[in-house]
């Protein structure tokens, strides 16, 4: 494996690292604000910063799948809220070019990579959860195309120009019987409806409800009724990329608790001359440094055409909680700083919460590695 950076590769990141200032300072802003300018997105695209492993005939760099999440690592030490544009950015357009027609493929590949737009990613449901082998929303053929009837949960429900979303198709169940489409979000039938959450409010999740929306035949994603075959592969990048997303949060939490550690004084010394404070930072760096690797493995793997599956899934329930853990004991090690709003570490903390919920449970991706390694037939 080789996870070095060659100068393609530096040139994305120092991109990265001349826009990691301007982020951090509104990163708190667009929580109050509710939103990401579109500004923000479309500098990012300009830089080449979003969906780069995508081909340059459809608006992309070409570049590695690690090079993607290297900067998604970098920008998230910034805005957790804002790399969101470039991980579902990277897992929708992977699903178009894997899937779509080349219409759809030369009419919404360049709108992603430039931050034009955002195609968002429905496969939750209000109902369903993590039973997304059992959609409730339904498509049925009519007049040259389809007809959608349900509802889907998703990030960038208000603001996103698009949705990929997974329907079914026949009465297959478990699985079968489940097709993907691409939907425009101005069509006739479509209501959108802001969820309250407790974090990552700049990303804006909600529910999209489609009522007798209609849609061309072309806007099928692969073959009818072979969604969970074909099009649900591209989650395995997307857990990768979620992965190095909270790791760049925790990261920049404890540079800045490091930091703390050295200038804060209590009982006539720096506290980070306590076991009890510099013991607990160095076990986070330990983790943070094991899980950062595990991510780039599996890039690297996804990069050389292997097998990556498990260790996605690893990358998906380990990082989120273990950076969670890490930002909650640097919110700790801070006392009442870390309490207040004025710092960034608690809009941190439940911004990363969410992602242990959202694209896949840990019970989820833990059945899958169980799976992987005693096979279907042994494993829960």
């Amino acid at each position: 494996m080789d996870f070095s950076i060659d100068d393609a590769m530096q040139s994305y990141l120092d991109r990265a690292d001349a826009l990691v200032p301007q982020l951090a300072e509104g990163y708190q802003q667009r929580e109050r604000d509710g939103c990401i300018p579109g500004e923000v997105r479309t500098t990012m695209g300009s830089s080449g910063l979003i969906a780069p492993e995508i081909p340059v005939e459809y608006g992309g760099q070409g570049e590695r799948a690690l090079t993607s999440g290297m900067i998604i690592e970098r920008l998230s030490r910034a805005d957790l809220n804002v790399t969101y544009v470039q991980v579902v950015g990277s897992l929708v357009a992977q699903i178009l070019l894997r899937n779509a027609s080349e219409e759809l493929k030369h009419h919404w590949l360049p709108k992603i990579t430039s931050g034009d737009d955002i195609v968002a990613i429905g496969l939750s449901e209000p109902t369903g959860g993590s039973d997304a082998g059992n959609p409730g929303l339904t498509a049925v053929r009519r007049d040259d195309g389809w007809v959608l009837n349900g509802t889907k949960s998703m990030s960038f429900a208000v603001h996103a120009g698009a949705t990929v979303v997974f329907a079914r198709t026949s009465e297959d169940r478990r699985g079968r019987g489940i097709s993907a489409f691409l939907v425009e979000l101005d069509r006739d039938g479509v209501v959108k409806t802001r969820t309250n959450d407790m974090g990552t409010l700049a990303v804006v999740r909600g529910f999209v409800e489609f009522n007798d929306t209609w849609i061309p035949e072309g806007n099928l994603l692969g073959e009818e009724g072979a969604a969970f075959s074909q099009v649900m592969q591209g989650f395995d990048f997307s857990r990768a990329l979620i992965g190095l997303q909270v790791i760049g949060a925790a990261r920049q939490t404890l540079t800045e608790t490091w930091e703390y550690a050295r200038t804060r004084e209590a009982f006539d010394q720096n506290i980070g001359q306590f076991q009890g404070v510099a013991f607990p930072l160095a076990e986070a760096d330990t983790l943070l440094t094991a899980a950062e690797t595990l991510c780039h493995k599996t890039l690297w793997l996804k990069d050389a055409d292997l097998p990556h599956s498990k260790e996605a899934a690893m990358c998906k329930w380990w990082a989120p909680k273990m950076a969670y853990d890490v930002i909650h004991q640097c919110l700790l090690t801070h006392g009442q700083f870390g309490y207040l709003k004025d710092l960034p570490i608690e809009q941190r903390l439940r911004d990363v919460l969410g992602l242990q919920i959202g694209d896949g449970t840990a019970q989820i991706m833990k059945l899958i590695i169980a799976r992987h390694n005693l096979g279907r037939e042994y494993a829960p």
